[in-house]
């Protein structure tokens, strides 16, 4: 595509990988099914490929739609980032505690400790930057503006004081009608080493961990690396690759069924989960109430 991309038929594209039809996907974004149609075939002219083939059970991607479905994914979680950080920025020129998150645990966490804090401090405004865990690690070293940092990699850099807020486990998953589902047996950590995978980017913890676990495997080169947990989920759902993973960041499509576990034995795929601040460098108080609210794992 020559022009900029159409977020909006990405999102609706993404939508029906996700939901096996055009129907369902226009309902969920609350548009006529017709104008769905129209906005995917012009999405198709634009991109001069055929994306779906349409049949009377509904909609598959064809083979150049589920790649294009997953860089829309990345595209989409870029824009959503970006509309992120200007908030922050907005909200940094009054917090009163400034945070700094990896994806998962902001993702998935976050959201319910700061609920805990808000009533135990109500007066307390958060400014939150999310990116992955060296990144937060980066910030908390070189930037007095961030008061706390949450990463999920199996490491703590040189410099950081840290304290464990929780536990986490990696898991491969694949769709429904992916081969992998259909096993009677786990997965080996050599099967796994030897599949190409769709993972998220060098730098996250998610990535550490699971480069970490494989290297004495001597792993082959994933299929695809991704920006964001939400890139990853749509290339999985899309059926590009099996994907790893963390268990929370999956947890809605585990349970809606349009991604499942795939069992894998002897490989340690559990980590824990960290606030990190400056070595040496006390804590301010909404930092201490932030940490004083989390539930000891």
């Amino acid at each position: 595509m020559r022009q900029s991309p159409d977020l909006e038929s990405l999102r609706l594209l993404v939508l029906v990988a996700e939901l096996g039809s055009v129907g369902k996907a226009a309902r969920e974004l609350g548009i006529a099914q017709p104008s769905a149609t129209k906005r995917l075939a012009a999405l198709e002219r634009r991109a001069r490929l055929p994306l779906l083939r349409r049949g009377p059970r509904g909609s598959v991607l064809t083979d150049d739609g589920k790649l294009v479905v997953a860089w829309a994914s990345s595209l989409l979680a870029a824009a959503e980032e970006f509309q992120t950080s200007l908030a922050t920025l907005r909200a940094d020129r009054v917090a009163q505690l400034r945070i700094a998150a990896s994806m998962t645990i902001a993702e998935a966490l976050l959201p319910r400790w700061l609920s805990d804090l808000r009533g135990a401090d109500p007066a307390v405004r958060v400014g939150l930057t999310v990116t992955n865990s060296t990144e937060v690690a980066r910030l908390v070293l070189g930037d007095d503006r961030v008061d706390v940092g949450f990463v999920e990699g199996p490491t703590v850099t040189g410099g950081l004081s840290s304290r464990i807020v929780g536990r986490d486990e990696l898991i491969v998953v694949v769709t429904p009608d992916h081969r992998l589902a259909r096993r009677r047996r786990p997965l080996t950590a050599v099967e796994l080493a030897a599949t190409p995978l769709v993972v998220r980017e060098a730098g996250s913890g998610t990535r550490e961990t699971l480069d970490r676990v494989l290297a004495r495997y001597d792993p082959v080169t994933p299929q695809l690396a991704l920006g964001s947990n939400a890139a990853v989920k749509g290339a999985a759902v899309a059926g590009m690759a099996p994907a790893v993973l963390s268990r929370h960041a999956v947890a809605a499509e585990l349970s809606a069924g349009t991604l499942v576990a795939v069992p894998v034995t002897d490989l340690p795929l559990h980590r824990r989960l960290r606030a990190i601040w400056p070595r040496g460098r006390h804590l301010s108080t909404p930092a201490q109430t932030l940490l004083s609210v989390i539930p000891r794992p």
